[in-house]
């Protein structure tokens, strides 16, 4: 999704030469499949940040392109909104201390557009969702500048052929009743309000099916002990709003597809994998291209005469179909590699917690991946998807099914099963001791504390209401106090609830 695009209209006749010329790429993968194409000499970790801009009262500031210009670090580069900013970390080794200059380096790049924002008149905020957008922030004008983004946008909204509908209701706080949302969009700039982080994870061909689907039965307690979006347009939802918003604002089925079963484009998937090339074949044949521009390689040729083929088609369209753990085809230096991108987590609260999930995710992830009895063997797909939807509506205070269990809260089977098995698989990739007890010993406390980034916000709001603020007070001061607690660098389950 990253390349600029024609703004010029989409004729018929391109639809056909783009669905011809993603059959060809699919073909060319399958045969780099199964002639041993790829590169592998390591396992290379990755991490993408999205930001939110703030002004001086907080609301979104739509500054971003003044920020990179300032900025003038390719790192850096645009998001959908005008407020979002998003953040590519060079990719790097998992093994030794990585970890640790991994936290040292989104602090120094966190720091450096800290400093240009502030020139700018704006803040950065990492949070799942800015819990002071308001539906005017939704509006068409405020997309970045860029014909990408404009042809998403029109061309989601001509497969739907209506509104986006937002609807959703929230887990309640504590005495109070469940909040409900329903508002309507013209654009898909609700999908703007979902800043994320993004892990990648290069692996080998014959690797991938493993930690693909090590990475779908981890989704749901990731997201539990990680939620971060509790708030949307001033209500009270789910812990980690994220998820059924990212749904709602780029689904292009209108109700009666809907009702048809048809796969929405935000999707969790169906079934347990053996290939990569499973969810390439199943994104092709599920799903109508939404960008589609061609170029002039023709892949098998280029395979043919020795170059690693772009596939350029087929990556386009797998960047507009958002699985929350998302295969990666790539070309690095002449050399082509596969991915697994891990979506589900939000941005925040701090640096630290965030190099904290990704540790326990690479840990466990690969603890299961290389497990006797693969953990995708003891449960239905059906199950791993209801965990990761319980996860995001209830965070720590949810049910999750773990083979061998049966329902368990989120922070007990960190603790007594997910934990442990982190700690292992770091250990295997050589990661060292004190990267290891530093970032799985802050997961630790924060399940023995149960305190998530979006536990503290609704912990927060729910006591400057109960001393007389109105919503919308209680959610500009929980932000500011967020954006305070988060510049110190201390992880959030020592965050203090006074103001």
């Amino acid at each position: 999704m990253g390349k600029n695009l024609s703004a010029d209209p989409c004729e018929p006749q391109d639809r056909g030469r783009y669905r011809r010329k993603v059959q060809r790429c699919l073909d060319t993968l399958a045969r780099m499949l199964t002639d041993g194409s790829f590169s592998f000499p390591r396992k290379n970790i990755g991490l993408e940040v999205e930001l939110n801009l703030v002004d001086a009262e907080l609301r979104p500031s739509m500054t971003n392109t003044t920020v990179l210009e300032a900025l003038n670090d390719p790192s850096f580069t645009t998001e959908l909104g005008q407020h979002n900013l998003e953040l590519n970390v060079p990719p790097r080794p998992l093994a030794g201390e990585s970890a640790l200059l991994l936290e040292d380096d989104l602090n120094a790049y966190l720091g450096a557009a800290s400093r240009k924002a502030e020139e700018s008149g704006a803040s950065l905020a990492m949070i799942g969702i800015l819990p002071t957008l308001r539906h005017e922030h939704f509006d068409q004008k405020w997309l970045t500048n860029n014909a990408r983004y404009s042809l998403l946008n029109d061309r989601i909204f001509a497969a739907r052929g209506e509104r986006t509908v937002l609807s959703m209701e929230g887990a309640p706080l504590p005495g109070r009743q469940p909040e409900r949302l329903r508002s309507y969009s013209e654009s898909i700039l609700p999908e703007a309000a979902c800043t994320s982080v993004q892990l990648h994870l290069q692996v080998a061909p014959e690797e991938f099916a493993a930690h693909w689907n090590a990475a779908q039965a981890l989704a749901g307690v990731q997201i539990a002990m990680g939620a971060n979006s509790p708030f949307l347009l001033g209500k009270t939802l789910w812990h980690e709003t994220r998820i059924p918003l990212f749904l709602q604002a780029t689904d292009t089925r209108p109700e009666e597809l809907k009702n048809q079963g048809v796969r929405p484009r935000v999707w969790f998937g169906e079934r347990w994998i053996t290939s990569i090339f499973d969810l390439f074949e199943e994104n092709v044949r599920y799903f109508p291209g939404l960008l589609p521009e061609t170029d002039r390689e023709d892949p098998i040729e280029a395979l043919d005469s020795g170059q690693a083929p772009k596939l350029t088609e087929l990556r386009m369209h797998n960047g507009t179909v958002w699985r929350w753990n998302r295969p990666v085809y790539d070309v690095v230096d002449g050399l082509p590699h596969l991915r697994v991108e891990n979506r589900v987590l939000p941005a925040g609260p701090t640096v630290v917690d965030m190099v904290a999930n990704a540790a326990f995710f690479y840990g466990a992830q690969r603890a299961l991946a290389e497990a006797d009895r693969p953990v995708w063997t003891q449960m239905s797909f059906q199950a791993a998807e209801e965990n990761m939807y319980a996860g995001a509506r209830r965070g720590f205070d949810a049910q999750l099914y773990w083979p061998g269990i049966g329902w368990i809260p989120p922070d007990e089977l960190v603790l007594r099963v997910l934990l442990p098995l982190a700690h292992e698989g770091l250990r295997r990739s050589d990661v060292s001791d004190e990267a290891r007890e530093r970032y799985l010993g802050i997961i630790e406390q924060r399940c023995l504390t149960r305190r998530t980034g979006a536990a503290w916000q609704r912990e927060y709001v729910l006591r400057a209401e109960e001393r007389g603020a109105e919503r919308e007070t209680a959610l500009n001061r929980m932000l500011g106090r967020y954006l305070e607690l988060s510049a110190t660098e201390t992880p959030v389950h020592t965050w203090s609830l006074e103001a």
